[in-house]
Parts: structure tokens; sequence; C-alpha cells
């Protein structure tokens, strides 16, 4: 994994990136492996999706992106594109990254005008991780609880894909 493993230390949120995580997760057989991706990825969803398909693995490869604790992005590389899902479609009109998922899914940005503050909406494959263990049901849930920090859906995600602990300790050389 070492194409998406790469961070560079002491970046401060101040230097123009989003703050957050991304976290490159790959299963081989029956092993998990979560790798922290570079800060600067998470303004490029091109960026994510060509380090994500940078990953040699055999089985399952996809990124988990935590955006300044309001909204997660799920990204798989399939042939000829990608699997996404952007829990908050809202996020588009602050967010580059949130703007370009969108972009990539075909759905415009939200108007000013059409969001209601108390109802965000997600946009993207809700069963992306459906063969890895969280169905679509499930995934609603996740994206429909607006008390949840991005970190905490992502991992209860993990949790429940198999992979929650190898998820914490990623986290911990954020």
């Amino acid at each position: 994994m070492s194409a998406a493993s790469t961070s560079v230390p002491g970046q401060s949120e101040d230097e123009g990136e989003s703050g957050g995580f991304g976290i490159a997760v790959t299963r081989e057989e029956s092993t998990w492996k979560c790798a922290v991706l570079a800060p600067e990825l998470l303004d490029d969803l091109d960026a994510v999706l060509t380090a994500l398909r940078r990953v040699a693995a055999s089985g399952p490869v996809f990124g988990m992106l935590s955006i300044d604790d309001e909204f997660f992005v799920l990204v798989r590389p399939i042939p000829g594109g990608a699997g996404l899902l952007l829990s908050d479609a809202t996020a588009g009109l602050d967010y580059d990254i949130a703007a370009d998922v969108l972009d990539l899914l075909h759905v415009p940005v939200p108007e000013e005008d059409d969001i209601d503050d108390d109802e965000p909406w997600p946009e993207g494959d809700l069963a992306l991780l459906a063969d890895l263990g969280m169905s679509e049901q499930e995934m609603q849930i996740v994206v429909d609880d607006v008390d949840l920090y991005p970190d905490e859906a992502l991992a209860m995600i993990a949790q429940r894909c198999g992979f929650g602990s190898e998820f914490a300790a990623a986290l911990e050389k954020v």
C-alpha cells in the first residue's frame, strides 16, 4: 500500500487543504489493511482515485475520507470509473471535493435556496460496501444520523465490515 500510505508530517490545515483524514482500505483474502492517505489528497477526488488505483491488492480497495468534521466520502475505484457515496450533498456548496463527487455522480450541486439546514441528504451508492458487510439499509441509518461526526460514522462502517481495529490503528497515525 505504499502508493497510498504517504503523509506529510507537520502540514497544517491553514495551508489550503481541508481538515480531516483519508484512509485507504484493502482486503487480501481475510486480512484487512488500512493506511493513511496524504492530507493533500483531501481536496482532490482525482488524486484520491489515482492513489487508490495504484494500491496493489487482489481484493477490494476503497477510500474513506472525513472532511472537516462535516461529512464523509466513500470512494471505490471500479473499472471505468468509481463507486461513490457522499454523506451530505449540501457540502458541495462549500467543499471542492464534495462538488467533484456530485459532478462525477452527475448530480447538480444544490442551490442555497433548496437547502434546509436540518435536512442534509446523501448522494451516491448506499450499497457501495454491501459485498463487504454493510448493507444499503445499514448505510442509510448511518448517513441519516446527523448526530454522528464523520469519523464516528466511518468507524461504525469499519466495524460492521470487519476492520474496526485496523481502522482505529490507522486513525492513531493521523
